[in-house]
């Protein structure tokens, strides 16, 4: 049947290029006739016309024969001759040659008569190329003319095509789609479990799975390209050496070298050849679906792509957590990090958590270079209209943990080999041959172990830190209006003990005119001062600085914390009382420490079990940190002046001259680790003796509203 569909296509284009050929000859004819009746005759002078007419009819007179004599297709001849007789015709005053112009003028038409003249024939048959005869005079080529075959059977052949195909029922189809889609399922299975096996040997079979991300079946395509992307991904993550894959020089490629050497070469180029044509794929699938485009086969609806695009971003993001090592790393950074910026929620999730989860694991720091760069450029590019969780990641950088170790890093000591110098002045022959050893010993297993030096790893961090910091410092100096400033102000919170010293003024500033402003929200003046304090807690205590308008603002806002189910701030109001007192203890006044004191205690009967539970565990901290708090717990007053609870001054409202009352109601509180956090209070803090603390209570951190939460419901 193909044979018969093939020879009758065959014999169609050989009668089309013939035909075609006919009618490439016929249109240069028709053009070179046009070509000769356009030209027009050249004009002559009236006199010397009028002379040669006279003469030309008085010979014709003489010379003439009848026209009756005369043919019509002969008269017809003579009369177009005459009308484009040239030497009549000619300019006789000009001194060209008398066939210079004729011959341009005929050019086209000699041209044409050149070629030669091919009739419409037959197109020719095909022949049988036969073996050669050899004789004395040479070799004499053989061929016989290939017979004809009935061109009944092919008749035939095209009604059978025509016929139509049986209708299946419903039932039938869901069967034979099940059917196909087994088949589907095994041949995946085969190629993935001979890939995996034995993977130097059968690494072509990756360009056949591969091939089928282009399923053209409309009722299984969508689910065969998924589970080869599925497929494909755990075989790259099997597969995969844990090092980069570089190619080869001209030198090494003209090198010879062992098979097993060859082999591991044909291995690697393929596995990097067929993993960059896997990422393309996943490229442009992604892109078909963002651009909302459909192939020219209509295989797969706009729907679906979706789906498929799902999946691709879920492929691409489990690639660039598990091979962060390996090539077209970066690319994939490329492709993820503005997806995180995408309409859709579910793929901006993946996207995200992909991108947390690689600075958790990278302990070296080049894929968070990598990754923060093009957030930067992404948030640039995009003049900051991106939404807040692209910025939100920078906070699960492992740049503090290890800039913690710097300082112990930096005391221990290094390891230092013998000069020559020493060993010939200290040890004797045979103990310097041992040394030379040892030390070549010591340095080989360096080498092996490949691990970074504590000064490329703090040279990579500060170089992210740096685009960190100017990210920042850009959205807080063209877009504080922006809803990029919490995230801003949080990731400042977290790395302002970082930044260099020459900032802290203006950044301190700037912080403080945010807060004065009143455009910002409770949790982002707090995620401000909780800044400001970080600043000056880490490299800021050389500087004379007074927060005091940080503390003001903070007493003053207190009470503006919110009291129900939805409240997430009183963390953030907890790591503010941490780093503003039990930390800068020498440098807070005791009318300080009592004034938030009390109203703490006074915030504790209005919020919630849990969020009370923190704050009597900071009022704790308080009592125990700075002398002389248990002043509070006297009715007898300590001075002059009455206690202002209204005054937002806290050196001032005269907080020594009052008492913790609402100690007494929360011991009546319905919860029962109140009751005891309150009794506890009462009793003065004590570290010891039967007004101590249980221990399961003491070893907990409430500045953490998680902990809190979770021991509350307990």
């Amino acid at each position: 049947q193909i044979k018969l569909d093939n020879k009758l296509k065959n014999k169609q284009y050989k009668q089309k290029s013939a035909a075609k050929k006919y009618r490439k000859e016929q249109k240069k004819l028709r053009e070179a006739v046009r070509d000769a009746i356009s030209r027009k005759p050249f004009p002559l002078e009236e006199c010397k016309k009028k002379q040669v007419a006279k003469k030309w009819e008085e010979k014709e007179e003489e010379d003439a024969l009848p026209l009756d004599m005369m043919d019509e297709d002969d008269l017809k001849l003579m009369e177009d001759l005459a009308q484009k007789a040239s030497f009549l015709t000619r300019d006789l005053s000009s001194n060209e040659p008398v066939h210079v112009k004729k011959r341009k003028h005929e050019s086209v038409i000699e041209k044409y008569e050149k070629v030669p003249r091919r009739l419409q024939t037959e197109p020719e048959k095909e022949l049988i190329h036969l073996l050669p005869i050899k004789d004395k005079s040479g070799i004499i080529p053989q061929a016989v003319e290939k017979p004809e075959e009935d061109t009944e059977d092919m008749e035939e052949a095209v009604e059978f095509n025509e016929e139509p195909l049986p209708v299946l029922t419903p039932e039938e189809m869901a069967a034979q789609r099940r059917q196909k889609l087994q088949e589907r399922k095994m041949h995946i299975a085969a190629l993935a479990s001979a890939i995996l096996s034995e993977p130097d040997s059968n690494i072509k079979k990756l360009k056949e799975l591969r091939a089928m991300l282009m399923e053209q079946d409309p009722n299984v395509a969508v689910i065969v390209r998924k589970l080869v992307m599925v497929s494909l991904m755990e075989i790259f993550k099997d597969i995969a050496p844990s090092y980069k894959i570089r190619p080869l020089t001209e030198a090494e490629k003209a090198t010879k070298v062992k098979k097993e050497t060859q082999k591991l070469r044909e291995f690697e180029e393929g596995l990097v050849s067929q993993y960059k044509f896997y990422l393309e794929n996943l490229e442009q699938t992604i892109k078909d679906w963002k651009q909302r485009k459909l192939k020219k086969s209509n295989v797969i609806s706009l729907k679906a792509y979706k789906g498929l695009a799902e999946v691709a971003v879920k492929c691409l993001c489990e690639l660039l957590v598990v091979l962060p090592h390996f090539n077209f790393h970066n690319n994939i950074i490329v492709l993820i990090v503005p997806l995180m910026n995408d309409p859709s929620k579910m793929i901006s999730e993946l996207c995200v958590e992909a991108l947390k989860k690689l600075f958790k694991q990278d302990k070296l720091g080049y894929a968070s270079l990598g990754v923060v760069k093009v957030i930067s450029g992404l948030v640039r590019g995009r003049n900051y209209d991106v939404r807040p969780e692209v910025l939100k990641v920078f906070l699960h950088l492992r740049i503090k943990e290890v800039e913690l170790q710097k300082d112990s890093e930096d005391i221990a000591p290094k390891k230092k080999f013998m000069t020559y110098k020493e060993k010939r002045k200290n040890l004797s022959r045979m103990q310097r041959k041992w040394k030379k050893a040892e030390e070549k010993l010591e340095r080989e297993l360096l080498e092996a172990e490949a691990s970074e030096s504590k000064e490329k790893k703090l040279k990579l961090h500060t170089e992210t830190l740096n685009i960190v910091f100017v990210t920042y410092f850009r959205i807080l100096k063209k877009a504080q209006k922006s809803p990029l400033l919490p995230a801003v102000l949080e990731g400042l919170a977290k790395f302002a003990h970082l930044i260099n010293v020459e900032f802290f003024d203006d950044l301190l500033i700037v912080l403080h005119s945010l807060i004065a402003s009143g455009d910002l929200s409770y949790r982002e003046s707090l995620h401000c001062i909780l800044s400001a304090f970080h600043i000056l807690s880490g490299q800021g205590d050389v500087l004379n600085i007074d927060p005091m308008k940080f503390y003001t603002h903070l007493y003053k806002t207190l009470f503006s914390l919110h009291a129900g189910g939805t409240n997430e701030d009183i963390g953030i109001v907890l790591q503010c009382l941490d780093v503003m007192f039990a930390k800068r203890r020498k440098q807070v006044s005791q009318q300080r420490a009592l004034a938030f004191l009390k109203r703490l205690t006074i915030l504790a009967l209005h919020v919630l079990p849990n969020s009370s539970v923190g704050i009597l565990a900071t009022n704790r901290v308080f009592m125990q940190t700075f002398p002389r708090m248990d002043l509070l717990l006297d009715n007898e007053s300590q001075g002059s002046g009455i206690y202002l609870p209204e005054l937002d001054e806290p050196e001032h409202c005269n907080a020594q001259n009052t008492a913790l009352w609402e100690l007494h109601l929360l011991q009546r509180h319905y919860h029962p680790t109140v009751q005891k956090f309150a009794s506890h209070l009462i009793a003065g803090a004590p570290t010891e003796g039967s007004g101590a603390l249980p221990l399961d209570l003491r070893s907990l951190n409430w500045d953490c509203p998680e902990e809190s939460r979770t021991q509350v419901a307990v």
